[in-house]
């Protein structure tokens, strides 16, 4: 890493970014973004990177990664697009890279929207710091290139798009609440895939997020990392909001606590979440999964139950489970997913045909818009029955008959990140619920569990079946 100016040098110049993060409310950042640069520490600073890192003395050299686990309001985005821009424009890496090829600086979340927030920050560095404006070739909306051939960009976090180009560093926001339909593991899968785009430079991998529940690389690389044990190039620093951002009003801290203490601790305290642990092990879902099979026939010797997951069309998949027993045995034999946005009554007469090919006039359900559900159903001979289990009952029973290997998955990738990401939570009066993670979903997970649930636990009656 050939630095044009020092970091600290950076942040005291008034003319850089002196005005970006000035004063003692921003004290902690600079020592952090100062320390993970390579650069020393004076005694009175290493007190609060000790405080901070667990660590006794700063790297002394750059470090390969560094993980920033905050309590939200706590100053990350604004900090870390300093470090964007730091890199974008004070570091020289042109001698790394092949005549023409730029290198990229993506900054990654979530979503795009999610994602611009650092990207705002870091287009008010550059329009309002006249030595850095001039650095500016050409800028887009998601887009900055500089004079330095590195190009700043908003990019989702997805593994497929990340893969290709030579990065000069790499933004992460957010990484604990990363979600995807298809894989169990996201976060793991995109910062393995953006990794090797920074072999070329040295680059800095920057990964800033609040904490969530204790699962997913931010927890594993805290509880790898952090403290003196830890790997001397990856920094991993943990604090509360106010610890990074001191102008944080106490009294709105404090109310966040009265009113949730559990997630106030998450939120604002930069503390792991107890009271949130994954349901189920992705190697017990693993073992009675069997590899290609899709779907099974109907067949006359076996009596099926089907559960359905409703949805009205604009938000949510409406999804199909069928389900036979074998001895002690349960069989998922076939599912259906139809994604938002669909017309109800249509998805409804091809699950009711579906249905009837397995010789079921009835299914089961749980008791979203029940009366709109069961007189769409009896439009087409099919009888709903609402369930009288809630969907945590029903992954509470289900659990058990994954756990003894007592039931058999289809191949479906998405069913398996469903349930792999479901979480137990656990409410202050001791109650457990159990749901899928926020901004996931479980559709297909609900209607598979449902329907073995209620194989193992229901005798059909034989009005049930034609």
């Amino acid at each position: 890493m050939k630095k044009l100016v020092s970091m600290r040098a950076a942040l005291n110049d008034t003319h850089l970014f002196g005005t970006v993060l000035a004063g003692d409310s921003w004290a902690a950042w600079r020592i952090l973004l100062i320390a993970m640069l390579g650069e020393p520490l004076t005694a009175e600073e290493r007190v609060v990177f000790h405080a901070l890192t667990g660590r006794e003395v700063e790297p002394g050299e750059p470090v390969d990664e560094f993980w920033g686990i905050i309590g939200r309001r706590g100053g990350k985005s604004r900090a870390i697009a300093v470090l964007g821009a730091y890199i974008g424009a004070l570091v020289d890496i042109k001698h790394l890279l092949a005549p023409g090829e730029p290198a990229v600086l993506p900054i990654l979340s979530a979503s795009v929207s999610q994602a611009k927030k650092i990207y705002q920050y870091v287009d008010g560095i550059f329009s309002n710091v006249p030595a850095l404006k001039r650095l500016v070739l050409e800028q887009t909306a998601d887009t900055i290139k500089l004079a330095t051939r590195v190009e700043i960009e908003v990019k989702a976090a997805s593994f497929r798009t990340i893969r290709s180009g030579t990065m000069a560093s790499i933004l992460v926001d957010e990484a604990a609440f990363f979600r995807s339909d298809n894989s169990a593991n996201p976060d793991a899968e995109i910062l393995n895939a953006a990794r090797p785009g920074l072999a070329t430079t040295g680059g800095l991998l920057a990964v800033i997020s609040s904490p969530y529940a204790k699962t997913g690389e931010v927890y594993k690389t805290f509880r790898r990392d952090f403290g003196p044990n830890g790997d001397p190039r990856i920094l991993v620093a943990k604090a509360a909001s106010r610890v990074m951002n001191p102008g944080l009003s106490q009294a709105f801290v404090d109310r966040a606590f009265a009113k949730d203490p559990a997630a106030a601790a998450a939120e604002y305290g930069g503390e792991f979440r107890n009271d949130v642990e994954a349901f189920i092990n992705p190697e017990a879902i693993e073992a009675v999964t069997i590899r290609g099979r899709f779907e099974l026939p109907p067949l006359s010797e076996f009596s099926y139950l089907a559960f359905v997951d409703p949805s009205g069309g604009s938000a949510d998949s409406m999804t199909l489970a069928i389900s036979h027993r074998e001895e002690d045995r349960f069989i998922l034999d076939c599912m259906r997913e139809v994604k938002p946005p669909f017309s109800p009554d249509s998805v409804v007469q091809d699950f009711a045909e579906l249905m009837k090919s397995y010789h079921l006039v009835a299914v089961t359900g749980d008791r979203y818009s029940a009366e709109w559900v069961r007189e769409r159903f009896s439009m087409h001979g099919i009888r709903y029955h609402q369930s009288d289990k809630t969907k945590s009952d029903i992954y509470r029973e289900f659990l058990p008959l994954v756990n003894s290997g007592r039931v058999e998955l289809l191949d479906s990738p998405r069913l398996m990140t469903q349930i792999c990401s479901l979480e137990r939570r656990t409410a202050r009066g001791g109650r457990d619920s159990i749901d899928h993670a926020p901004g996931g979903h479980d559709d297909l997970a609900n209607a598979a569990a449902g329907s073995l649930v209620w194989s193992a636990t229901r005798v059909l009656s034989m009005m049930d079946v034609l």
